[in-house]
């Protein structure tokens, strides 16, 4: 047998245990074609599955009739992670026999690397769920604040892009870009946003430029399942204004921002916008695959991963009042809310032109350690 032979040996014979009559196949592809579009995507769904699974060339009777596999980023799309993510949410909030804490953490801190010694309460028996476990407190000498630099980072991660916006495009990751407007929304005119109204033929990004000489910036930090879950507040500024997407909760690992483009503003998020001395600043926090809760702790109207949302949808909601006519101030360092597993955080704010961040693409970086000054 010639080596061709030998290598489309599989090939041959998992198309030959798959031979089906065209015929048939025909009149069934035309049944699905009149079907509605969520029924036929319920039916190929396993299909595709299949497709993906099997070795090479399986289903390739499939089709010489007619039928084509949707991508691989279709049919992730297409698994229920909010659906998912409320279960995992449930389970995290069953309490755990006293004798089965230590096995199960010990598993989860050997699996992500997690160092209890920082955590705040290192016997595992305190942790009465999952959840807690997740949400721990560290040690107050555990993560000193740089007094230094006018930036900080909010939590412990990983540096996935920073820089300079240009042309209202942010990288998720090096070479994979998501709209400005569509991760922030679009500008509403109202005297609660703390940037003035939109001024039409200006570009969404200067828009948020106030003032003359600055640039817009911003800085994508990825946490881990093993990383400390808590986020602060990376500067001494003012927030005004909470706006929430609604969406799905795709992983936000690196290697699924390099493949899904604009996966930040497909996620469900919490954008907050404020000034801070140099102009408008914002923190977004960013939803994934099981962190569907994301709480910020001033904020006790927020609700997060609804079983019922509208898609593009978001709701917002003003800090700024008659009685508080600033917002709500916030001190480099303090605490500003959490997530309930791995998730990303995104900086985006205002800065003049001789701002630099102290940072390399790919670093780890910890709560407190310096992002950037001037």
């Amino acid at each position: 047998m010639c080596q061709s032979e030998a290598r489309r040996g599989p090939e041959l014979r998992a198309a030959k245990w798959l031979h089906f009559p065209q015929l048939a196949l025909r009149r069934r592809l035309g049944q699905l074609s009149c079907m509605s579009k969520p029924a036929l995507k319920l039916r190929s769904w396993p299909l595709a599955v299949l497709y993906y699974l099997l070795p090479l060339g399986a289903l390739r009777p499939l089709s010489r009739v007619g039928w084509r596999p949707v991508s691989r980023v279709a049919l992730y799309k297409s698994v229920p992670t909010r659906l998912l993510s409320r279960a995992w949410g449930r389970l995290n909030q069953v309490e755990l026999p006293h004798w089965l804490r230590r096995p199960v953490y010990s598993l989860y801190i050997w699996t992500f690397g997690v160092n209890m010694k920082e955590a705040a309460v290192e016997d595992l028996h305190h942790y009465r769920n999952l959840s807690e476990f997740f949400r721990r407190k560290l040690k107050p000498q555990a993560r000193p604040v740089c007094g230094l630099h006018s930036v900080i980072s909010p939590s412990d991660g990983k540096i996935l892009n920073f820089g300079q916006v240009k042309n209202c495009e942010v990288e998720q990751v090096k070479g994979v870009t998501y709209s400005l407007e569509s991760f922030l929304g679009p500008r509403t005119p109202t005297e609660d946003l703390p940037f003035p109204p939109a001024v039409r033929h200006r570009s969404f990004r200067s828009q948020l430029v106030t003032r003359e000489g600055n640039e817009l910036y911003h800085c994508v930090i990825y946490l881990a399942p093993g990383d400390y879950h808590c986020f602060h507040s990376p500067t001494d500024w003012t927030v005004a204004h909470r706006r929430h997407f609604p969406g799905s909760l795709m992983s936000v690992n690196p290697g699924m921002a390099r493949w899904i483009k604009e996966l930040f503003c497909h996620n469900e998020r919490v954008v907050l916008t404020g000034d801070w001395k140099h102009g408008f600043f914002s923190l977004t926090a960013v939803g994934a695959t099981n962190v569907g809760s994301i709480r910020i702790y001033f904020d006790r109207d927020l609700h997060t991963n609804s079983p019922r949302y509208s898609k593009g949808s978001y709701n917002d909601f003003s800090f700024v009042t008659h009685a508080n006519k600033e917002g709500i101030p916030m001190r480099k360092g303090e605490h500003l809310g959490e997530f309930n597993l791995g998730s990303t955080i995104v900086l985006i704010f205002e800065a003049p032109k001789d701002f630099n961040f102290s940072l390399q693409a790919g670093q780890k970086i910890r709560f407190g350690e310096a992002l950037g000054s001037l």
